[in-house]
């Protein structure tokens, strides 16, 4: 099964650290980067807000604890949101390109 990771980070520069890791560890296909998500949580009992950048990862279910270790290894929240979402259909030459991509778990 395939699968896409959700995960927050609060820089650039902790986005490409970990973005960098996955995919050269061959845990990921690809993961893109989006800039300027701005969000709205509680966080110690309060709402809280922050700028924040969006990682969308491609990869397999069966990596997703190896994936979910290495970016709480390097990760700089104390509880990163690190969510996986079944893809359930799909142009099915890019999820062959995941599965080449990918280590064989």
């Amino acid at each position: 099964m395939h699968i896409v990771i959700y995960v927050t980070v609060s820089s650039g520069e902790e986005a490409k650290r970990i973005s960098s890791q996955l995919v050269e560890q061959k845990l990921v296909a690809c993961v893109n980067v989006v800039d300027h998500v701005e969000s709205i949580y509680w966080w110690q009992g309060k709402i809280e807000r922050a700028q924040e950048k969006l990682l969308i990862i491609k990869s397999r279910k069966v990596l997703f604890k190896k994936i979910s270790d290495v970016i709480k290894a390097i990760h700089s929240y104390e509880v990163p949101e690190i969510i996986a979402l079944p893809i359930v259909e799909g142009n099915q030459d890019y999820l062959n390109w995941i599965d080449e991509s990918t280590s064989s778990g």
